[in-house]
This record gives structure tokens, sequence and C-alpha cells, in this order.
């Protein structure tokens, strides 16, 4: 039996999502403590109707993206009881459901919805966007930071991406030779340790530190400067900026990358019957946890 067409999922909350709007501002926010806000499909969905929300109402100028409890996001959900890789869901980019297809094509389709193309969709989003991060921002987590504008962190934060163990070449948005120097994203995915918030700010990966205490204060008012410049003028400028992101070439290497990722997810199913090569949820946490103390600049 193939990982696809194992287990059965129960959701502990019908809420993954929470929305409030506040004085222009759209708070979005991530709600699975008790998994430390894994991603799994009901979330996923239940973002994209909370930026939608967000994006049709005229009076939220600003969208910040959060996580309740300790930490913004441990990544995709890997093995919770809310796992819902084989369940299926309206399609919200016209890609047919996966849960019918062979083989590799489940997780290719899968993927195409769920991960890059819900990312690419919410990036694109016209008002600026705010990832508040604290605690961990793993794998999957990197990919729902890495599509906001900005990124404000708590100094208790740390970014990772260990997929390598898996066989991955990085998680499916692949933005990591874009939002860190090269040679230092290279040191990212292979040793797969974690990267301060400390050091991801010196890298521009993340606008600012503060304390932990200090965190959803320093964003409230960055989200109100926001929402005093013309809504229109704010539209233009993430166009502008993501244009040139994009001459340099992060669409159609992100493309590449994605292809390469599944690619791995083939061969792991060839060579072990599992997509993730065995791995699961407590697996990888225990070998994060293990991992090497963050190196200095």
């Amino acid at each position: 039996m193939t990982d696809a067409a194992a287990g059965q999922t129960t959701y502990e909350t019908d809420e993954p999502v929470l929305y409030r709007v506040a004085d222009g501002v759209a708070w979005i926010s991530m709600n699975r403590p008790q998994f430390n806000n894994a991603q799994n499909s009901q979330m996923t969905y239940a973002l994209d109707d909370a930026f939608r929300m967000a994006v049709e109402d005229d009076a939220v100028k600003v969208i910040v993206l959060m996580g309740e409890g300790k930490h913004f996001s441990a990544g995709h959900d890997i093995g919770t009881p809310g796992r819902d890789v084989q369940t299926s869901f309206p399609r919200r980019l016209l890609w047919a459901d996966h849960v019918n297809k062979p083989g590799a094509e489940f997780l290719y389709t899968r993927e195409q919805e769920v991960y890059l193309g819900m990312c690419r969709r919410w990036r694109d989003v016209q008002k600026p966007t705010i990832a508040m991060v604290q605690g961990a921002c793993i794998a999957g987590g990197l990919m729902l930071a890495w599509v906001c504008d900005l990124i404000v962190a708590s100094d208790d934060a740390f970014f990772q991406d260990p997929v390598v163990r898996m066989g991955f070449p990085g998680v499916e948005y692949s933005a990591h030779a874009f939002e860190l120097p090269p040679r230092v994203a290279k040191e990212f995915l292979l040793l797969g340790e974690r990267m301060s918030a400390e050091r991801a700010e010196r890298f521009g990966m993340v606008n600012k530190m503060v304390p932990r205490g200090e965190l959803e204060a320093t964003v409230r008012a960055m989200a109100a400067k926001l929402v005093a410049q013309p809504a229109l003028g704010m539209w233009l400028t993430k166009q502008a900026v993501n244009h040139v992101e994009d001459l340099r070439g992060k669409r159609s290497s992100m493309d590449a990358v994605f292809h390469m990722h599944h690619f791995a997810h083939a061969q792991n199913l060839l060579v072990t019957g599992n997509t993730l090569a065995g791995q699961d949820g407590r697996s990888m946490a225990s070998a994060n946890r293990s991992a090497a103390e963050p190196r200095q600049a």
C-alpha cells in the first residue's frame, strides 16, 4: 500500500483558519496550534477563502498572515490525523482532481494546485501582505511566509527546509535562491540546518526581527502605515517588483524545480513504495530537533 492510499482523515477543528478585520487590516491566522499549524488541504482551501475575502473587501487595505500558538508553521501535514492527501476539494485553479490518478500523477496533480498554484495565487494578490512569524517556519511554512511582501519575525523564530532528507531539492514553491544568496541557499538546503531570524534578517529574507513580546505591535504599526498609502499605488508597486523577480527567472526556475521535486516523489514511490521515502511527521520532527545550531554569517 502506498502512502496515498493509507490512513483515514479526522479533523480536530472546523476552523483551520481564523479571519478578522480591524482598522483596514485583515488578520488571517492558521489555527492548528495542536499540530504546530501543519498545513493540510483543509487549511489550504480555508486560507484561499480568507485571502479571497480580504481581496474582495474594499475596506481591507493590508493582509497579515500569522499562526496561532507557539509556531508559525511546521510545514506540510505529513503525519497528523488531519492529513487529507486523499480528499477531494472543489478546484480553484482548473486543475483536474487528483484522487483518481495513478502512481506519480496523483501528487503531481494535487501539488500543482494546493502548493505551487495556491502560493502563486496568494503572492499576486493586489494588496500588500505581511507574514508575522514566530517559532518554527519549516519547509511548507517557508512557502506561506515567502509569498508575503514583508516578513516580520520574532527573535525566537527560525527557518528550515530539511526535505533533502526525503530526496527533494526543497519544497514545491522553490524560492530559495531568490530569498537567499545562492551559496547560502545551497547550505540551507544541503545541510538542512535551522537559520535564526537574526541571520535571515542579515540576508534580507526577513525585513525586521523584534523581541517576541513586540511582534504583534510591530506588525500592527507597519500595517497602519500601509493602510495610509493609496491602494492603487501599492498594487502597482507589488506588480513592479514581482515583475522584476519574474524577469530574473523566478517563475521559470520554480517550474523547473517543481518537476525535479516530482521526479523525486516518483523515485521514492518506485524504490520504497512511499512518496516520502518512508518519512513521516514524527521522524522528520525528531531529525529536525537534532539539527545543528545555526551557523554565524
